[in-house]
C-alpha cells in the first residue's frame, strides 16, 4: 500500500475537523501524521503520530544562521534535519503538507528531499504577509516548486494562479462531509414564528459575526421569539458580547463553545435557517467553502449568506438559499426574512440544500479524488 506522511503543524485544533476527516478517512493510502503538537486527542484520536523533536537550542549557532546567514526558520531551529531524519525512519512516497505557510516554512525540505510533496491551501493561507520580509517571494517559489497544489474552492485556485501558481498543477480539493453524521431532516416551519437561525464557525472577522447579529437585530423585530445560536469561540467574544447588549438582542442570542460532530448535528437538527455572511478582511483572509455550511446543509437547512470566496460554489443563489453583497446586514435581514415568510419556499430551499452536498461535497467523493491526487503526485515524481 502506497503510504503519505500527512504534515499539520498542530494536530489538530478543533476547528480543524475537515482535517481529520481527510486524514483519517484515506481508503487506498496509508498515512501517518507528523507535527510539532498534538491538541484535543479525545476529539480527534489517531494513533499513528511522529511528534517532531525539538532541537536542542545552541544560541551562538542559531544567532549566526538567523542574522548572519538569514537562512529559513526551519534551518535554524533545527527542524530540517529532524524532518529528514524522521522521514529516513518512516519511509514514504510522498508528503501532503497542509496549509500554504507551513509549505513555506518547509519549503527547504520539499526542494531537498527526494520524494513529491503536494500543498493543500484553505483560505487564510493564501494571505500576502509583507510585514514578513521575504515570505511573499518564498510563497510564489513555493508555488512554482510542489508539483501539486490543491485548494477547496475555484476561487481560491484562481487566487494562487493570479499568485504565479501554474494552473496544471492546481487540483480542486473539496472539502467532503461524512452524511451519515449529518442526515438530511424534515422539520416543520415553527407555527409561533420562532425560529432558530444558527451559525458555527471560529469566532474571526471573515467569517462576518457582525453582520449576522445586526440582521438578526432586524429579523427580531418581525419575529421577536426568534433565537440565534452562535456556536464556536474566538478572539472576537469580547466584542461579539457587547454587540449583544448594544442590539439588546439578550437572552435571544445563545453563545456555545465549540461542539463535537454530534453536538452540531443536534444544533442543526433543531434550528430552521443557517448565517453564514463572511467577507474579505483588509489582510486579505478569504474564505473557501465553509465546512459548517456544508454541514447544516446536508441536514436540510437553507443557507443565507454572501457573494464570497467560495460559497457562491456550494449555495446557487434562490435554489438553496440566498447570496448577498459582503457587510449588507440589511439585505442579509431581508433574505431571513423571505425564507420566513414563506415556509413552502424555505422547506423546498432546504431539500435542495440537502440534495446539492449528497451530490457534491460527500466524503467519499472527496477521499476518493484526494487519493487520485496522491496517484498523480507519485506518478509525476517517479
Amino acid at each position: 500500500m502506497s503510504v503519505v506522511a500527512s504534515y499539520c503543524t498542530t494536530f489538530l485544533k478543533p476547528e480543524m475537523r475537515h482535517i481529520y476527516r481527510q486524514v483519517s478517512g484515506l481508503r487506498r493510502w496509508q498515512t501517518f501524521v507528523l507535527t510539532r503538537e498534538r491538541k484535543c486527542e479525545e476529539q480527534f484520536p489517531f494513533s499513528d503520530i511522529e511528534l517532531i523533536p525539538r532541537a536542542r537550542k545552541n544560541f551562538v549557532k542559531r544567532f549566526w544562521l538567523k542574522y548572519v546567514q538569514r537562512v529559513p526558520a526551519v534551518y535554524y531551529r533545527g527542524e530540517l534535519q529532524e524532518v529528514i531524519k524522521l522521514m529516513e525512519r518512516r519511509p514514504a512516497d510522498l508528503m501532503h503538507i497542509y496549509f500554504g505557510h507551513t509549505g513555506v516554512h518547509l519549503l527547504p525540505f520539499i526542494k531537498e528531499w527526494d520524494k513529491p510533496c503536494v500543498v493543500s491551501f484553505h483560505g487564510m493561507d493564501i494571505q500576502p504577509r509583507p510585514d514578513q520580509p521575504g515570505y511573499d517571494d518564498a510563497m510564489r517559489e513555493l508555488l512554482q516548486t510542489a508539483p501539486l497544489l490543491l485548494a477547496r474552492s475555484h476561487s481560491l485556485m484562481d487566487r494562487l494562479a493570479a499568485m504565479g501558481a501554474p494552473r496544471d498543477r492546481l487540483r480542486l480539493n473539496r472539502t467532503g462531509i461524512p452524511l451519515e453524521a449529518f442526515p438530511a431532516i424534515q422539520r416543520p416551519a415553527p407555527a409561533d414564528g420562532a425560529w432558530q437561525l444558527v451559525q458555527a464557525c471560529r469566532w474571526i472577522a471573515k467569517k462576518g459575526i457582525r453582520t449576522s447579529l445586526r440582521a438578526f437585530a432586524r429579523f427580531r423585530e418581525r419575529f421577536p421569539a426568534a433565537k440565534f445560536i452562535l456556536a464556536g469561540d474566538g478572539p472576537l467574544r469580547g466584542e461579539i458580547e457587547r454587540m449583544v447588549g448594544e442590539l439588546e438582542l439578550g437572552s435571544s442570542v445563545e453563545l456555545r463553545g465549540f461542539l463535537d460532530q454530534a453536538g452540531l448535528a443536534q444544533l442543526y437538527a433543531a434550528s430552521h435557517i443557517f448565517l453564514h455572511p463572511s467577507e474579505m478582511t483588509e489582510d486579505l483572509n478569504q474564505e473557501g467553502v465553509p465546512n459548517s455550511m456544508l454541514e447544516a446543509m446536508a441536514t436540510g437547512l437553507p443557507v443565507a449568506a454572501t457573494l464570497h470566496g467560495g460559497i457562491p460554489e456550494a449555495v446557487s443563489d434562490g435554489v438553496t438559499g440566498f447570496l448577498v453583497d459582503e457587510r449588507d446586514d440589511e439585505a442579509l435581514a431581508s433574505a431571513l426574512l423571505r425564507l420566513a415568510g414563506d415556509p413552502a419556499m424555505w422547506a423546498r430551499m432546504g431539500a435542495a440544500a440537502a440534495l446539492s452536498v449528497q451530490e457534491d461535497f460527500s466524503q467519499a467523493r472527496a477521499i476518493e479524488k484526494l487519493e487520485g491526487f496522491y496517484d498523480e503526485a507519485k506518478e509525476a515524481g517517479k
